[in-house]
């Protein structure tokens, strides 16, 4: 037998498979040694473009944009290096802003906020929560086919506009971080009428792993530059969330080398598409609701088979996700309903490209069981799902009638890719 290991929120749960099964998983890459010197280094010596401190230097004001508590950061570490080079080189204290890239999700708030920056600086510094609905708090810096592209008015009038964040596989824009903290993460809800729209999602050049040829990237850039991105400090971490690089510097250069370094560690070539995969929401935070575990999902469909089953372990803490994404995934019921109504530009709503991203499951897959502690079984059955309760005697149920069987316990941190 093969055990295994599935992240499940905050717990891990065993597994045990038949010898045959592939288990599919991230390259073991040496951690750093000392991260928070790492961290330090990549300031004074970044990829392109001057350090941190000499480009703060004579500004008077700063804003830096974190991924909001969906995104695992290690924001203890990258702070308070990054905030105690702006001080030093002389921006004031009063005009440095913590800006959260909510994109279009909730704000993060009380608890959140400490287990997201550390208490002290939740505490400590001017924080503020992106609103991607709050037309007076936006300026729009470019259009693409006719959607305006409106970007956070705060970040946009900082001095010195900074972005932190993860690089990770993402199934529309490649891989995470660069970019993506200002488009989505400070965009507009009207620039994803564009970003996120069933036209671009449905694009076949969307893909985890994959920047070029990416329409979803290439924009992401494009908005980059016009909004302006004078300095970013993303990392790269492996499965146990273990330091493995610090990328700073010029977007995108910087954004690229550590792309090159996620690769290495997340893209696994798979022969041919398997009858069974079991894959996970990727654990605590991104599992916390289905809408953001489903990128594991999507991994998943990638290597599956036409007709195939996939089990999905997601732990659902915060259950199905907004009440837009219920709503739409309820009213639309089949992959063409929901084409038949959202492929209209006309009928756009929030959190579309998670319904259409799901949809896309549903229609390639025969089956889709989830095993979800925190959601309940009715729940789960209102969005077409096979309700799992006993894990153990289902995955060996499973594994006992499908001949191809991959285990990927990482699910959306890792991106198989279909070689065959």
């Amino acid at each position: 037998m093969i055990s295994v290991k599935i992240p499940c929120g905050r717990e891990e749960i065993g597994l045990d498979l038949p010898p045959n099964a592939a288990l599919l998983q991230s390259e073991e890459l040496p951690p750093l040694a000392d991260p928070a010197e790492a961290v330090t280094q990549a300031l004074a010596r970044p990829l392109g473009g001057p350090p941190l401190a000499e480009l703060a230097r004579g500004k008077a004001c700063a804003c830096i944009v974190v991924s909001d508590v969906t995104r695992p950061v290690p924001n203890r570490l990258l702070l308070p290096p990054l905030l105690d080079t702006l001080l030093a080189a002389g921006v004031p204290r009063e005009g440095i802003t913590i800006l959260i890239a909510t994109g279009m999700h909730r704000p993060n708030l009380g608890p959140e906020l400490d287990e997201l920056l550390g208490p002290e600086i939740a505490a400590q510094w001017p924080v503020v929560n992106h609103d991607c609905r709050d037309q007076a708090s936006l300026q729009v810096v470019d259009t693409i086919e006719g959607a305006p592209i409106a970007v956070n008015r705060r970040y946009l009038q900082a001095e010195l506009k900074i972005v932190t964040g993860l690089i990770e596989p993402h199934p529309f824009a490649g891989f995470s971080g660069g970019g993506k903290s200002i488009l989505p993460g400070v965009s507009a809800l009207e620039t994803m009428h564009f970003m996120h729209s069933f036209k671009m999602i449905e694009h076949p050049g969307l893909r985890a792993g994959g920047l070029t040829g990416n329409p979803f990237q290439e924009q992401v850039a494009r908005v980059a530059r016009a909004a302006g991105l004078d300095f970013m400090l993303n990392v790269v971490i492996d499965r146990r969330r273990r330091l493995l690089g610090v990328f700073a510097g010029e977007f995108p250069r910087a954004h690229v080398e550590g792309c090159d370094l996620a690769a290495r560690q997340t893209v696994v070539p798979v022969e041919e598409p398997f009858d069974l995969v079991i894959t996970s929401g990727g654990g605590y935070p991104l599992d916390d609701t289905l809408y953001q575990s489903s990128k594991g999902l999507l991994a998943a469909k990638g290597i599956t088979k036409p007709g195939g089953t996939v089990l999905w372990i997601t732990q659902c803490a915060q259950g199905l996700g907004s009440e837009e994404y219920c709503r739409m995934v309820r009213l639309c019921a089949t992959p063409q309903g929901f084409r038949e109504r959202h492929a209209d530009p006309a009928n756009f709503v929030i959190d579309q490209w998670g319904a259409q991203a799901y949809f896309q499951c549903l229609e390639h897959l025969g089956r889709v069981l989830v095993y979800a502690p925190g959601l309940p079984a009715q729940e789960a059955r209102s969005f077409g799902l096979e309700y799992v309760e006993n894990l153990p005697f289902t995955v060996a149920q499973l594994c006992a009638t499908h001949r191809r069987v991959a285990v990927m316990p990482e699910g959306p941190y890792l991106s198989p890719l279909l070689t065959g």
